[in-house]
């Protein structure tokens, strides 16, 4: 056998190894496996792990954008017309937040935490100077007044009315932004504060919000078990809430927002606990996106999240008293915060009742500015963009005994909405990017394996056909001579006598020189 031959069958030998082990590889999905049981044990929130470090500390900068709904014409809502705003923003501020006296407990399979959170204004971001732009909006004091005294008598109402008019004080307010985010010492809660001295006499909707926490957080490391990686196990030492009317309103799922489990599939709800909201909720998978190079899963909140009772009988929890239901894409949070009737939906009304948008002119509801998203690293379970938007409202109805309600319609009135967003750094992109890509090629390591041994057998094929067809040239060339010349032998020898001492095969001239 030539060295030829040798080569062709050893490519042949390999090629058929490559094959046979590469199927057996993607078919066992040997790498697929070992790549997945390498993230389950490393995407933990313990000292050693990698994710740790970026789960304390945020590496992402997070923006704060608000944006208020300044009223156009108070005067024809108390008259009992339609109120028209505009909107003005954003006013925008960098938000940290790191996480703080971190403990872990229960043999490291869950984890203490504190999560403060501190805003610092960006003006290169903003429209405005907030200590200098001014915004007609509700005077939520003294709606949360008149609210408080719904329950008392008609004649201790109408004494506190006469009493605010005396005071000058209405139903709209003219504020800088700065104070009513941040806070005001408001002339209505100081007279209540004189008599109350646990009412606080400032209002802000952001009013000792700067540098404090939304409570006291424990979470699963996912040491246990890698769906459990970073869910919420108590909040302020609670494992449900108490002021829905349903156990299932009542319950704390998901995680807080920042990590989610590894080995995401499309096929799953994500549950999100909101502190700010007093209630969970949960996001559907809406489409492939990219983000920086990373491929991602969109997830946000469907439809049925903020849907009517009438609609989503699973919502009927969340109607405080039980039965006492608002319309879809409103939720009233009041039930958690003492106080005056506030309301939460997404910003604009978005994927609201249409009778609530069309209460009040100037909103124009969108999903590219008004939808809440969240784009996940499915591999790893890494959130490398956010957008949280919600909007606050308060409800203004008429109240017996405020004769200054008595001509306005029952409506749910928009006060501002916040855009919190964030996206992944470059640099960190850079490493999800390189991590991704060891992970790919590890776990396509089978498919290489198979790629590679069709390689060699196409190249086998070509080189034992170029041999065959070698070979079967080789043995025309050696028979094919010989016949012309016995030809051409027997016509000289009939020509020509015979010699004594000549081969028949041979002419006389070979005969001689033999």
């Amino acid at each position: 056998m030539t060295r030829r031959s040798c080569a062709i069958y050893a490519t042949g030998f390999i090629c058929a190894h490559l094959l046979i082990v590469g199927i057996a590889l993607v078919v066992a999905q040997v790498f697929q496996t070992m790549i997945h049981s390498r993230l389950k044990k490393e995407i933990t929130l313990t000292e050693k792990s990698q994710v740790f470090e970026s789960w304390k500390n945020p590496p992402p900068p997070v923006y704060m954008e608000y944006y208020f709904f300044n009223v156009t014409n108070p005067e024809v809502f108390m008259a009992g017309g339609k109120a028209s705003v505009k909107q003005i923003g954003p006013y925008t501020y960098r938000e940290y937040r790191p996480r703080e006296n971190v403990t872990f407990l229960e043999n490291g399979t869950k984890v203490y935490a504190l999560n403060p959170k501190t805003f610092v204004f960006v003006p290169e971001k903003s429209v405005g100077d907030p200590q200098v732009d001014i915004v007609r909006t509700v005077n939520i004091p003294f709606v949360a007044i008149m609210n408080e005294l719904n329950s008392y008598s008609f004649f201790l109402r109408t004494i506190v009315s006469m009493y605010i008019n005396s005071l000058g004080i209405e139903l709209f307010m003219t504020r800088t932004v700065h104070e009513v985010l941040w806070g005001f010492k408001d002339p209505l809660l100081t007279k209540v504060h004189s008599m109350k001295p646990e009412v606080d006499e400032y209002f802000g909707l952001m009013w000792k919000k700067n540098g404090t926490h939304e409570g006291e957080f424990v979470f699963h490391t996912g040491e246990q078990n890698y769906l459990d990686y970073g869910k919420i196990d108590t909040w302020n030492g609670l494992r449900e809430m108490s002021w829905w009317s349903s156990n299932q309103s009542n319950m704390i799922n998901g995680t807080d927002g920042a990590v989610f489990h590894p080995l995401i599939n499309r096929n799953e709800l994500l549950y999100i606990f909101a502190a700010d909201l007093c209630r969970s909720i949960h996001l559907a998978y809406v489409e492939d996106v990219e983000v920086k190079g990373i491929q991602a899963y969109r997830f946000a909140p469907p439809n049925d999240v903020l849907m009517s009772p009438k609609n989503n009988p699973a919502n009927a929890g969340f109607c405080v008293p039980a039965g006492d239901c608002l319309g879809t894409g409103v939720l009233k949070v009041s039930v958690c915060r003492e106080g005056a009737p506030i309301v939460v939906s997404f910003p604009h009304f978005y994927q609201a009742d249409p009778a609530y948008i069309n209460a009040i002119d100037g909103l124009n509801p969108n999903k590219e500015e008004h939808e809440t998203y969240l784009d996940l690293q499915p591999t790893a379970g890494v959130p490398i963009r956010a957008c949280k938007r919600a909007q606050l409202n308060i409800i203004l109805k008429r109240v017996q005994g405020f004769p200054k309600t008595k001509n306005i319609t029952e409506t749910i009135f928009p006060i501002m909405f916040v855009n919190e967003t964030a996206t992944i750094d470059d640099e960190s992109a850079a490493q999800m990017r390189s991590l991704l890509l060891i992970v790919t090629l590890v776990s396509n390591f089978p498919v290489l394996i198979v790629g590679l041994g069709i390689i060699l057998l196409l190249v086998f094929l070509v080189l034992f056909c170029r041999n065959r067809q070698k070979k079967t040239a080789k043995d025309d060339t050696a028979y094919t001579p010989v016949s012309d010349k016995t030809d051409e032998s027997s016509e000289t020898a009939a020509n020509q006598p015979m010699k004594n001492g000549s081969y028949i095969a041979m002419s006389p001239v070979e005969a001689q020189k033999c």
